[in-house]
């Protein structure tokens, strides 16, 4: 029976992720199928470590720092608050003003990328919303254990990688291309476990938001 509390925030792969220009796509070719008389369906991936809804690891911009296998599963399981900027092209810290959060909390910043479907479309468009340097600041300062956002990159298109590098090397772990669009600001249970993959600096994950006590 589906609990009610749950809030599914992962994208489809393929039918509704956005890839990264270069990036690699995500792909599922069938390597034995029943169709075809075999005794089983039996299917390959080929897909990026940052396809879908997926998180960083410091290590994906920052040499030496750590990669995914460092940290235990209790990282990906915490209290979690989604906030509300469906009104701006760039997250500020004045759109995070009211946000009460505590240390080690995930934040998840809700904005026209969900409102508008534009993390749910597969064909990837520069002009998403994202995090200003000052709001990834705000994050680190209040030594958040997690930030998230709604589309493939929490920096503006042709960045410099400001919030990636001002989040992750402060050890904020960064969870990008979530779907909020079901979903009220408001405090929540996040768990979004990454693959358990060894010495790799992302992961697709299945994210779900649980409501109430």
């Amino acid at each position: 029976m589906q609990d009610s509390r749950l809030i599914d925030i992962t994208v489809t792969l393929g039918a509704e992720s956005p890839v990264w220009p270069g990036d690699t796509p995500y792909r599922r070719e069938m390597r034995d199928t029943m169709a075809a008389g075999n005794v089983s369906d039996v299917s390959g991936l080929t897909l990026s470590a940052h396809a879908g809804t997926h998180i960083d690891s410091p290590a994906h911009f920052i040499a030496g720092e750590p990669k995914l296998d460092a940290y235990g599963p209790e990282r990906f399981v915490l209290p979690a608050v989604v906030a509300a900027a469906d009104e701006t092209d760039l997250v500020r810290t004045e759109h995070l003003a009211d946000v009460d959060i505590a240390p080690g909390e995930a934040l998840l910043v809700r904005t026209r990328n969900s409102a508008t479907g534009l993390c749910r479309q597969p064909t990837f468009s520069e002009q998403f919303t994202a995090l200003s340097p000052d709001a990834a600041e705000w994050c680190v300062s209040r030594r958040l254990g997690m930030v998230g956002i709604d589309y493939l990159s929490i920096d503006p298109y042709g960045d410099r990688f400001d919030a990636h590098y001002a989040l992750l090397g402060n050890d904020v772990l960064v969870l990008e291309c979530v779907d909020l669009s079901a979903v009220a600001p408001g405090r929540y249970t996040l768990v979004c476990l990454p693959l358990k993959l060894p010495d790799c600096e992302a992961s697709p994950v299945r994210a779900v938001l649980l409501a109430g006590d």
